[in-house]
Parts: C-alpha cells; sequence; structure tokens
C-alpha cells in the first residue's frame, strides 16, 4: 500500500512540477482526496489495479491492430501486465519499446512512455498518440537511413 499512496503523491508533485500544464487547485485536491481515500480503504487499490490492467491490455490490443506492415519492432514493457521482450526494465513506469534495425550491426530504439498522466487518457487516444510516435521514429530512422 506505500507503494500506491507513494505513486499518488508523486503524481501530485509532478503534476505542480510540470511546466506545460496549468495546474487547477481542482486538480490537486481529487489527487490528494484519492490518497486519503486508499489510506481509509485499501481496496480501492486492488480495483484501481484491476482498471489499471484492463486499460493497458486494451492499449496493447489496439495497437497491435493499429502497427500493421512497418519496420518498426513494437515491444510493450508494462509492469504487471504484460512484457514482449527481455529487454524490458518493469521496475518503473510502462512504456513501449520502438526497435528499427538499419542494418545487421545497427538497431536504433526509442521509449514512448506510458506515463501516469497519459494513462489519464482513453485507450483509443492513447493508442492514436502511440502510433503516431511509432509513424514519427520511423520516419526519423528512414531519414537517418535514406539521407
Amino acid at each position: 500500500m506505500q507503494k500506491e499512496i507513494k505513486e499518488r503523491l508523486e503524481e501530485i508533485v509532478e503534476l505542480l512540477n510540470d511546466p506545460d500544464e496549468v495546474v487547477l487547485e481542482k486538480e490537486v485536491k481529487e489527487k490528494m482526496k484519492k490518497v486519503l481515500l486508499l489510506l481509509e480503504d485499501p481496496e480501492e487499490i486492488s480495483k484501481e489495479k484491476k482498471e489499471y490492467k484492463e486499460k493497458m491490455e486494451k492499449i496493447v490490443e489496439l495497437v497491435n491492430k493499429a502497427i500493421i506492415d512497418i519496420d518498426v519492432d513494437v515491444d510493450f514493457c508494462i509492469p504487471n501486465v504484460v512484457a514482449t521482450t527481455d529487454k524490458c526494465d518493469l521496475s518503473g513506469e510502462a512504456y513501449i519499446l520502438l526497435t528499427y534495425p538499419e542494418d545487421e550491426y545497427t538497431t536504433r530504439t526509442k521509449k514512448v512512455s506510458l506515463s501516469i498522466t497519459a494513462l489519464q487518457s482513453t485507450p483509443s487516444d492513447l493508442t492514436k498518440h502511440v502510433v503516431l510516435a511509432i509513424e514519427e521514429f520511423k520516419d526519423e530512422m528512414d531519414d537517418i537511413q535514406f539521407g
């Protein structure tokens, strides 16, 4: 339970320190209420974990359907849900690992974060974000490879 509370408090700190976000007092209060609820009702943690797992599984499914015929390898590194490669670091936050093999000696990689703030989006919105990141990565690699 301490880990979940720590994560919730980190969300608040991240929200307060994000220079691109206009932090509303209401948002901070809502997040603080969640922390207090966790302290009062530990059952809520398991409910949120289940919802998180279902959401991440849906995102994996949608991304897999959306990425057809691309030259980029896509591996999911989502702690407690799925790890499609042994290259995943499952000790931190969830991310998608993109790998582009340039030639037999050179491989480029990029991580697409599935951070806590990104997870507040709907699965379809987050899938669009991930697909766009994959397309941009492929375009970057093509530019590097073909000049």
